[in-house]
């Protein structure tokens, strides 16, 4: 993908699947789905509970991976890798509310952060600026078979 594919594509709603290194033992990195924010050019912001082992691995590490795909044909993928540049501890209010606006309708999105008002103010928000960045789109491959 180009520049500008793959980060309309991450823009995109989509979950993403976070993966950060786990020194726990012998074990494989950490994947969890994931909300996530990113606009063009920005950061990947990545909500989650200040004491989740997601949040405690993170902070060790520095740096986390996130991978979006679309999961129907023709497939296309998009994952980035980078250093954690920021964290808000607690989210902005209005970072809370437009990570729930992305996913969920405007009606469930009120609704979600009123259920979830005392979880959430226990979360923080991680910025991770993109380095690294892998990228995968069948489209061309798929209009072949067509």
């Amino acid at each position: 993908m180009s520049v500008e594919d793959r980060e309309k594509f991450l823009a995109d709603m989509h979950v993403g699947v976070l993966g950060v290194h786990d020194p726990r033992g012998v074990r494989a990195p950490l994947l969890v789905p994931v909300w996530y924010g990113y606009e063009p050019g920005g950061e990947v912001l990545v909500q989650t509970g200040r004491e989740s082992v997601k949040a405690r691995l993170v902070r060790e590490s520095g740096r986390f991976s996130l991978c979006a795909q679309k999961e129907s044909a023709p497939y296309q993928y998009v994952s980035v890798e980078g250093p954690v540049v920021a964290v808000d501890d607690p989210v902005p209010p209005a970072q809370r509310e437009a990570l729930a606006h992305r996913y969920l309708d405007p009606e469930t999105a009120s609704a979600y952060l009123k259920a979830n008002e005392r979880q959430l103010s226990d979360d923080i928000l991680f910025h991770m600026r993109p380095q690294r960045w892998r990228t995968a789109d069948f489209s061309a491959f798929a209009a072949e078979f067509n």
